[in-house]
């Protein structure tokens, strides 16, 4: 996860060096952001498929092995039109990773402390805004762009060849299809780990062959979008779509900004960088607190917050205040991120169909990312970034409302409970 953050957020970086050196324009930089949600796109449902059907854990290494040669790749392009190109395989593999990374995470934790622990799981991967940033400043400024990129490479190549250890298939996904032996040989593996580690002997497993049997599941793609689940598959579509078009509208275009308002290249990544110390804190913050608020309520409360702070940040013209506000706005921006894709999202599905209704979600949501920077390019062209941020605060707020009427609860909940949860 850490990874990921660091290849998706280097881009947004190396994109106001892009235009220094005259490699690039707002509409090329663009192209390029839109090249990598498009991978993100075509990656969230294709790893969706492959998740389910062939397992977590071939879906998670077959993606990182594509993210690590085409990060590699984009280091060494001749040009801007080869860079989206290798930008997109990066975006395939990237948007994968992240939805099976957190759907399958989610099958290991029990309801009480799920939420915290999915929080946790994103507040170390989300580091990587403030780490790109602050690598950029120094790799950028006294070596090349092109390491951001084969840094972030090679990391990815390292981390498939470690999977292959470490990346253990969920339990839940085998006793699914069936393979209760090899579930229960993961369950006794992880068990004994934990006694290890704990110096604790923890009681015998209970459950009979009879009732592993009855867990047995299946169910087509389709069923996403008849009965209840078609109502959890448009909210959970409508609080991916908030994310994206905030995340992808505030970070990656906040050094593009900086640069056409007259700041110098390198002080403008120096003040991302300061701006982005907001991501981890917001993520911290969402940890402690996000199992102690119904979830319908807390992510309406944070795109509306992200909306107002949004338009305050837009009108300050002192650098302190920017960097004051774009602080704030970061750090709820981030408790936003955590909540959609680590927490709410991959709660919603059954096993079965886990992969496949996160893949699908973040793959439409996707959708209006894809065009989100064409729209930004234009209306920063045309009318300046105040505009920017009301017509994203007006998105936002219509968001909320969806979500806190139309969602379902799934605080402290059961993932078996929620299979059946009207």
């Amino acid at each position: 996860m850490l990874l990921t953050g660091f290849l998706s957020y280097s881009g947004n970086v190396v994109l106001a060096k892009l235009i220094n050196n005259g490699w690039s324009n707002n509409y090329l930089n663009a192209a390029f952001t839109s090249a990598l949600m498009l991978g993100y796109f075509i990656g969230s449902l294709t790893g969706g498929f492959i998740g389910d059907y062939l397992g977590r854990r071939k879906a998670f290494r077959i993606n990182l092995l594509l993210v690590g040669i085409s990060a590699t790749a984009a280091a060494f392009v001749p040009n801007m039109y080869w860079l989206i190109f290798f930008r997109c395989l990066m975006g395939t593999g990237m948007g994968a990773l992240i939805m099976v990374g957190y759907a399958s995470f989610t099958e290991f934790i029990p309801p009480i402390v799920r939420g915290k622990w999915s929080a946790r799981l994103s507040f170390v991967g989300n580091w990587s805004p403030m780490l790109s940033a602050g690598i950029g400043v120094v790799v950028i400024a006294f070596l090349s762009w092109r390491m951001m990129f084969l840094l972030g490479g090679i990391g990815m190549l390292l981390a498939w060849s470690l999977s292959g250890k470490y990346f253990i298939e969920s339990p839940r996904w085998l006793a699914g299809k069936g393979r209760q032996r090899e579930a229960e040989q993961q369950l006794l593996m992880i068990e004994s780990q934990i006694e290890k580690e704990k110096s604790i002997v923890l009681p015998p497993h209970q459950e009979s062959n009879k009732s592993m049997e009855s867990r047995f599941e299946n169910g087509t793609f389709w069923l996403l979008f008849k009965g209840q689940m078609l109502r959890r598959t448009l909210v959970a579509i409508t609080v991916l779509i908030a994310m994206n078009i905030s995340l992808y509208t505030i970070t990656v275009w906040i050094p593009t900004i900086f640069v056409n308002s007259g700041i110098d290249v390198t002080k403008s990544i120096f003040m991302t960088a300061i701006i982005m110390i907001g991501a981890p804190v917001g993520i911290f913050i969402a940890a402690l607190i996000i199992d102690h608020f119904p979830r319908r309520l807390f992510g309406s409360l944070l795109l509306i917050v992200i909306a107002v702070v949004g338009y305050f940040y837009s009108i300050q013209t002192e650098e302190w205040a920017i960097l004051v506000y774009g602080l704030v706005m970061i750090s709820f921006l981030y408790m936003y991120v955590c909540f959609a894709s680590a927490v709410y999202v991959p709660e919603l599905w059954p096993t079965h169909l886990r992969l496949r209704g996160s893949g699908f979600v973040n793959a439409v949501g996707r959708i209006v990312a894809v065009f989100t920077p064409y729209g930004v390019a234009v209306l920063l062209t045309r009318y300046g970034s105040v505009t920017v941020f009301v017509v994203l605060g007006m998105l936002l707020a219509a968001c909320a409302l969806i979500l806190f009427c139309f969602g379902i609860e799934t605080r402290r909940v059961s993932l078996e409970a929620l299979s059946s949860l009207r």
